[in-house]
């Protein structure tokens, strides 16, 4: 052979052999990445599991302590009993979170009879750990929930673990967690939508497969939840509005993908994002009226047309005139929530209370005194006239039935509301003055009055004002009934809107009022008007203690769940000021830190792919969670009802995973100043010895939560002596 050949076959051999070693070391690299991502995902799991022993652990420990009822499970507690009894009731939140409280109940063996009269209340025999195990169960998720987050967002495994250690250890999310109450639940599918849509994300690269779809429709299912327990979950409906934006204005500038694979993309987001949430929503609503359809202490706050599907409400089975007639005797309900009807009685004004003439209130109950018959303002009813219906734009009269005085207004200042004019009744037997007509104004059909479905307004003909329910209760010498004025605001409010519930006409034919029901869509929007109403005009009751939005990031004032002396059982609801005051300072932190890394990449500044890998996390999952924060926060400051400490618990868990996102980069860059062979076992140490001092802390602190008794913390017998670090904390 040729000496050129046998170079050649030497050649080839060489690359061949070369090649085959080149296969080996990707074949070695790829076993031990598969080995590491292997153990990595046994590291995760196993600490998954770590976090939610814990968080189970010291969220069911002690669970029946103290076995009487603590702070608002008076509330919640006595709504979980209306749904076991089907009895009609009105809250200010949606009702998803009362609704499984109730169910927990029952499933437990509870049979809705205990009264939840008042906190201190002793439970005795009655079953109460079923309803507060549900939250706890709930509440226990809090902390796993956290730590996948973060784990998804970071990647880092240590990251993860400070977050979910920070809510595990924190005494308030425990507090918070043991009781009957609505937060946990709420806190439950905040966190639940939030890790469903960041593992949405995850698959981006394989869309509408299986898991996609698993993720995204989880995630409009847990948005429905947190929105079906408090309003308030609008705040992560918005976080994850604005995430999915972002997506879609992102897909839509990728020139690879078609338009049609877009809007596929989209179609798929309004699916299980409105669609799906929506109808869940609606559902939600549709087992509460369902369910709830006995007549109640509730039934005051809707309109008659609302109550008359109660059964056990007077107007579930009545029967009455469709239309209103002169001659009817009728009464008259305000739409002001809880107003009550028109009522009047013998009793005159006090002396110096505008005019000295006969009351006319609003009364909460059926009365012969809410009794009104409707008259032409210029004529008595001949009763063998054929019967004349009442239209929008008539002027009339109403005469009080058991007083024959007519309804009056005149220009006097009211008794409470000064700017208004005072009402009263005026005449005998049916004669008065021009001060008795009243123009009365149908909202919408602008045609005849329909019992309680018409909307109707009273204008008075001589001062032009309305006639309305302030809201206001009157002295003792009103009977403390609810004011009622001439407002001399023309506009459309709740206030100055009445309906028709009673009415009586011999002249005229009864039909069954079961077909003026209102329909499903009727009750929810009217239910949510009710609602709305009734949650912006919360007032902080006797001796309540409220809070600002400020207070809470510092932690500056508690709640007392239960007891305030020493020989009480008692339990204080405050964060642990350890975890509480890094988080602030983290935040602090971050936006120090973020603003930097975000000059630093867009001033192209060199810096090595670890360090700007720790830059696009900081901005990218902390921003996130910044986000977050900032949604479950701001808000309210721009809220004008009664506020409390616990209305901070949503923003506090993003905060506590932007503090272990936070905490992990800074140490790892800070370790880069240290000589490489110890780089990850100083970020270790001080990790180790963050989670060392949040343990401490709780040890110090966990008697918050868990209960104390005996001495108070001003005592050097107590326990908590030397921890009352701020004045403002009451234990």
């Amino acid at each position: 052979m040729p000496q050129s050949g046998l170079a050649e076959q030497s050649s080839a051999l060489g690359k061949n052999e070369a090649n085959r070693r080149e296969k080996r070391r990707k074949m070695q690299r790829a076993s031990i990445e598969l080995r590491n991502t292997v153990q990595r995902a046994r590291n995760s799991w196993n600490a998954a599991l770590l976090v939610a022993l814990l968080s189970f652990f010291t969220r069911f420990y002690r669970l029946s302590e103290p076995p009487h009822v603590c702070w608002d499970e008076t509330h919640f507690g006595k709504m979980g009993s209306y749904y076991i009894n089907r009895t009609f009731f009105f809250d200010v939140h949606p009702p998803l979170g009362k609704m499984l409280i109730g169910l927990a109940g029952y499933l437990s063996g509870y049979n809705g009879s205990f009264p939840f009269q008042r906190p201190g209340q002793s439970y005795e025999t009655h079953n109460y750990l079923g309803m507060r195990g549900f939250c706890s169960f709930l509440g226990s998720f809090l902390a796993p929930f956290s730590f996948f987050i973060v784990l998804e967002l970071s990647q880092s495994l240590s990251a993860a673990l400070l977050a979910a250690a920070l809510i595990i250890f924190d005494t308030g999310c425990i507090t918070l967690s043991q009781y009957i109450l609505l937060d946990p639940i709420l806190m439950f599918f905040i966190l639940g939508a939030l890790l469903s849509m960041i593992k949405f994300h995850s698959c981006a690269d394989r869309p509408f497969s299986s898991v996609w779809w698993m993720w995204l429709s989880l995630t409009g299912v847990n948005l429905a939840g947190a929105l079906g327990v408090k309003f308030v979950g609008l705040f992560i409906v918005t976080l994850v509005g604005i995430n999915t934006a972002k997506e879609l204005w992102k897909l839509l500038g990728d020139l690879t993908l078609t338009l049609e694979m877009f809007l596929r993309h989209l179609a798929a987001r309004v699916l299980c994002l409105i669609v799906l949430p929506a109808c869940f929503y609606f559902l939600i609503f549709a087992v509460h009226f369902t369910v709830l359809n006995r007549s109640g202490s509730g039934d005051g706050f809707f309109s008659s047309a609302f109550q008359s599907r109660l059964i056990g409400n007077n107007l579930h089975s009545a029967s009455m005139p469709e239309h209103l007639a002169y001659g009817s005797t009728i009464t008259l309900k305000s739409l002001r929530t809880a107003a009550g009807y028109l009522h009047s009685h013998w009793h005159l004004y006090p002396e110096g209370v505008g005019a000295r003439q006969q009351q006319v209130t609003t009364y909460s109950h059926k009365d012969q005194n809410n009794l009104w018959i409707i008259k032409k303002h210029n004529s008595e009813s001949d009763p063998a006239s054929p019967v004349e219906l009442v239209r929008h734009g008539d002027i009339i009269r109403l005469e009080h039935k058991m007083t024959s005085r007519n309804l009056h207004s005149h220009q006097r200042e009211a008794p409470l509301t000064k700017k208004h004019l005072q009402v009263t009744t005026y005449g005998m037997n049916g004669t008065g003055d021009s001060n008795d007509y009243w123009r009365i104004e149908v909202l919408g059909s602008r045609s005849k009055v329909k019992v309680l479905r018409s909307h109707i307004r009273l204008l008075h003909l001589s001062t032009g004002c309305l006639l309305g329910s302030s809201g206001k209760t009157l002295p003792r010498w009103g009977w403390e009934q609810g004011e009622v004025t001439c407002s001399p605001y023309v506009r459309e409010t709740p206030s100055t809107l009445w309906n028709v519930e009673d009415h009586e006409n011999p002249k005229l034919a009864n039909i069954s009022v079961s077909i003026l029901k209102p329909n499903f869509l009727e009750i929810l929007l009217e239910s949510h008007i009710v609602m709305f109403r009734a949650n912006s005009g919360l007032k902080p009751k006797e001796h309540e203690v409220t809070s600002r939005p400020w207070h809470w990031p510092i932690n500056f004032q508690g709640l007392r769940f239960s007891g305030v002396n020493a020989t009480d059982f008692r339990v204080y609801l405050l964060g642990n000021p350890v975890i509480w005051w890094l988080n602030l300072a983290c935040l602090g932190i971050y936006v120090i830190f973020g603003i930097c890394a975000a000059v630093s990449l867009k001033r192209g500044v060199p810096v090595s792919k670890e360090v700007e890998d720790s830059y696009l996390l900081l901005l990218e999952g902390g921003g996130q969670l910044m986000l977050g924060w900032l949604l479950h926060y701001c808000p309210f400051y721009f809220m004008g009802r009664v506020l409390y400490f616990h209305h901070y618990f949503p923003a506090m868990l993003f905060s506590c995973m932007l503090t272990g996102v936070t905490c992990s980069v800074l140490l790892k860059l800070c370790t880069r100043f240290l000589p490489s062979t110890v780089h990850h076992s100083v970020y270790m140490a001080a990790m180790c010895f963050v989670h060392l001092i949040l343990l401490y802390s709780f040890y110090l602190f966990h008697p918050l939560s868990y209960g104390m008794m005996g001495t108070l913390a001003d005592s050097q017998d107590s326990p908590m002596f030397g921890l009352r670090w701020m004045e403002s904390w009451e234990f």
